[in-house]
C-alpha cells in the first residue's frame, strides 16, 4: 500500500520551491511529495506530514489529517506566532530543523565576529577611512568576557568554540545549564549577574513572549563601558530604540545585527548608516541545502519505521 501524499508548504519562489521538491524526492524515492499548489482539495484532507518553509498558516489549515509537519528552518518563532495566536493550538506537532551542521555554521559565525570586535575591526574601519594610522593595545582572548545568551544546541556549541579559543566564556539560560569550560547562569538575577561581567554578548535566545525586547535599556546598561553586541537570533529580541540609544550614548561601542523584525531591512532603516552598527542580511547560520534534506529524509523513514518523532515544539513554550 502506498503511503500518503507529503505536501510541500512554503512562500518561497518558485524555482527554490522546484529545486527542494527535487532533493526530497531523490532522498525519499518512495513518497510522494507534492507541491500544495498541485494538490486537489481531497488530496489536501488525506496528507498526514507537511514540509514547510515560511508557509501560510491559512493553507495548513486547509489539511485536516496532519500529524507532524517539518520545517527546513531551526527557526520557527514566526510559524509559532502565526498558528497559536489567538487561536486553539494546533492538533498537529511541530518538528523544528536540527541540524548538527547549522550549529557548525553558527559556531564558525560567532567566532568570526567575536575575534572582529576582539581585534577592534571596526576601529580601524573607521581610522581608514579618515585616513588615520593608529594601534591600539592589545588584549589576549582570555583578558575579555563573552557572555551567550541562549544555551539551546547552537549557543552551547559557540560557547565552546569561544572557550577553545581562549576566551573567558559564560552563558545564560532560562535553565541551568552545565557546560565544561562556560559559567553558566540562568533567571532573571543570573542574566544581570552575568551580563554586568561581559564585553561582547552573543543572542542566540529563541523569540517567545519571554524574550521579545529582552535586550532593552535595562539589560544594556548594565554591560560595561565600551562593551558590544551580536544578534545572531531574532530582531524582535533587541529593543532597537534602545540599542540605538546606548551605542549614541557611547555606552555601548558596537553592534553586528544579523537579524530583524522586518526583512529584509528597509531601505531608510538608521541601522544601515549609524556609524556603530554593522549590518549583515541574514548569514549566520544559513540552512545547507543537502544537509536539511538527509536529516528530513531520515526523520521521515524513522516515522514510517516505527512511528517515531524527534522532540517537537511546545506550543505553549513556543519553541
Amino acid at each position: 500500500m502506498n503511503n500518503p501524499i507529503i505536501s510541500f508548504v512554503s512562500q518561497l519562489a518558485d524555482q527554490e520551491q522546484i529545486a527542494w521538491l527535487a532533493l526530497l524526492s531523490a532522498k525519499l524515492p518512495y513518497e510522494c511529495i507534492k507541491l500544495d499548489k498541485d494538490l486537489s482539495a481531497v488530496e489536501k484532507t488525506q496528507c498526514e506530514i507537511a514540509i514547510v518553509a515560511n508557509p501560510d498558516p491559512i493553507i495548513l489549515s486547509q489539511y485536516s489529517k496532519l500529524i507532524w509537519i517539518q520545517s527546513l528552518w531551526a527557526g520557527v518563532d514566526a510559524l509559532v506566532t502565526q498558528l497559536t495566536d489567538n487561536k486553539p493550538l494546533p492538533s498537529f506537532k511541530l518538528i523544528r530543523l536540527i541540524d548538527p551542521l547549522l550549529a557548525q555554521t553558527m559556531s564558525e559565525a560567532v567566532l568570526t565576529w567575536v575575534l572582529y570586535l576582539h581585534r577592534d575591526m571596526p576601529k580601524y574601519l573607521k581610522q581608514q577611512n579618515s585616513s588615520q594610522w593608529i594601534q591600539h593595545h592589545y588584549l589576549r582572548p582570555q583578558e575579555r568576557t563573552v557572555g551567550v545568551l541562549g544555551l539551546g544546541k547552537l549557543g552551547e556549541l559557540s560557547a565552546m568554540r569561544l572557550n577553545e579559543n581562549g576566551f573567558n566564556v559564560l552563558g545564560w539560560s532560562q535553565s541551568q545549564k552545565l557546560i565544561h569550560g562556560v559559567g553558566c547562569y540562568s533567571g532573571d538575577d543570573g542574566l544581570i549577574t552575568m551580563v554586568k561581567q561581559c564585553n561582547i554578548i552573543i543572542c542566540l535566545l529563541p523569540l517567545t513572549s519571554d524574550t521579545y525586547q529582552l535586550i532593552d535599556n535595562n539589560l544594556l546598561k548594565n554591560l560595561p563601558q565600551g562593551a558590544s553586541l551580536i544578534n545572531f537570533a531574532r530582531g524582535g529580541i533587541v529593543a532597537n530604540e534602545d540599542l540605538i540609544q546606548q551605542l549614541d550614548s557611547d555606552h555601548l561601542e558596537h553592534a553586528i545585527l544579523d537579524v530583524f523584525e522586518q526583512e529584509p531591512l528597509n531601505k531608510n532603516d538608521a541601522f544601515w548608516s549609524h556609524k556603530d552598527i554593522t549590518v549583515l542580511p541574514h548569514i549566520s547560520a544559513p540552512t545547507h541545502f543537502e544537509s536539511a534534506g538527509d536529516i528530513v529524509a531520515e526523520n521521515i523513514c524513522k516515522y514510517r519505521l516505527n512511528g517515531s518523532l524527534p522532540v517537537s515544539i511546545d506550543w505553549n513554550k513556543g519553541y
